[in-house]
């Protein structure tokens, strides 16, 4: 099934971003319109049909599932209204290879962590005070986009202090900071980067630089803190990785990762790739330049906000972007067919919605995006 669902995903995708291109012409100036009403024809037409192609594996097979999953998640009571959204099930799913046990089991945990965590509230309930100082020791930030649109984040390993990282926070809050600045890029950035590239965003482009890293950076209390992390991000957070550039890599680095590669995913492994200290035209490749800190190769400085591990730039800091996004009136996708007839219109696939309304119905709470948690906060 999942060369099947392959296929299925990349037309689905394909149609997708055609009328997402078309809706977004459309809505020019009505001068441009005029001027381009015949080619704007023939991309309804094409999409409408590519579309209509892939309806047929996503209904059949990956609505199906999602479906069969979404009902034994209800019947457990383990569906809030807030997470009842046909993306969020889906990457559960992809986490667990389509075996509902498994991604049902994966997902009542998430459920049962956001609430003894308290995740649901984290962005108003938790102050890092001590952000300023945790940054000087641990540089990471998100800054620009990539080619696609997506979010890039940067970690620079080598520069890590975790003895003095530790003076100024504890394990435990530094873990509910990282699940904060989760929460946020969930309810905030990716809205506001599917708004500025016109298409849906749910995850991101990780840069890490490990240059210098050593033992010094493995101390028991950073070892403790990764594993801590690390299991957040893939238990509750599953799916979120587009790709992750290690630069910088030692050639002991390396060797590791050949070894060690082979006992892990090889999904995981197919986002993952590991550059020496000439990694330089591989990042420029996925991401222009204007995005990416001079540091790592790039042309950005943003010396107007000090410098681009500060300045956190992206669609997120735009102001007419982030009203959109705090309206409610991001650009999704809500086609779902749960419930639907197969046989429906496909112009009702993508809209400018506002926020997430659930009535209770076995359908209403279906949508397209974690844009629609922004309501939220």
């Amino acid at each position: 099934m999942s060369g099947s669902l392959e296929r299925g995903y990349e037309e689905i995708s394909d149609a997708h971003e055609e009328k997402k291109e078309l809706k977004w012409e459309l809505e020019s100036s009505g001068e441009e319109r005029q001027t381009s009403m015949g080619s704007l024809k023939k991309k309804a037409i094409n999409a409408s049909d590519k579309f209509k192609r892939s309806l047929s594996v996503r209904d059949v097979e990956e609505q199906k599932i999602v479906d069969e999953f979404r009902q034994a998640l209800i019947s457990d009571g383990f569906l809030p209204p807030r997470h009842d959204d046909y993306h969020m099930l889906l990457r559960f799913l992809k986490a667990r290879k389509f075996a509902i046990e498994k991604a049902r089991h994966m997902w009542t945990e998430m459920i049962q962590w956001r609430k003894d965590f308290g995740t649901e509230t984290i962005m108003e309930d938790f102050q890092f005070r001590e952000k300023n100082e945790v940054l000087q020791y641990y540089p990471q930030t998100y800054h620009g986009v990539d080619k696609d649109g997506r979010p890039i984040y940067i970690e620079r390993l080598g520069k890590v202090d975790p003895d003095k990282l530790m003076e100024v926070t504890t394990i435990d809050r530094y873990v509910r900071f990282h699940v904060q600045e989760f929460e946020k890029t969930v309810a905030f950035k990716f809205p506001a980067c599917s708004v500025a590239a016109k298409k849906r965003i749910d995850s991101s482009t990780t840069i890490l630089d490990v240059q210098g890293v050593g033992l010094k950076n493995f101390t028991k209390q950073a070892r403790e803190l990764i594993m801590r992390l690390q299991k957040i991000d893939s238990d509750y957070y599953p799916e979120r990785l587009s790709r992750m550039f290690i630069i910088n890599a030692a050639p002991g680095f390396k060797f590791l990762w050949d070894t060690v590669k082979y006992f892990l995913d090889p999904t995981m492994v197919s986002k993952i790739h590991v550059l020496g200290n000439k990694y330089q035209s591989k990042l420029l490749e996925v991401i222009d330049a204007s995005e990416l800190p001079e540091f790592l190769g790039g042309s950005c400085t943003c010396a107007d906000q000090g410098d681009c591990m500060r300045s956190e730039k992206g669609p997120w800091k735009d102001p007419d972007i982030l009203e959109i996004v705090l309206d409610g009136q991001a650009l999704i996708n809500r086609h779902t067919m749960m419930g639907r007839n197969i046989n429906e219109e496909v112009a009702s696939c993508d809209t400018l919605v506002g926020p997430l309304i659930y009535d209770g119905t076995s359908t209403a709470a279906a949508s397209g995006s974690e844009v629609d948690d922004i309501a939220s906060p």
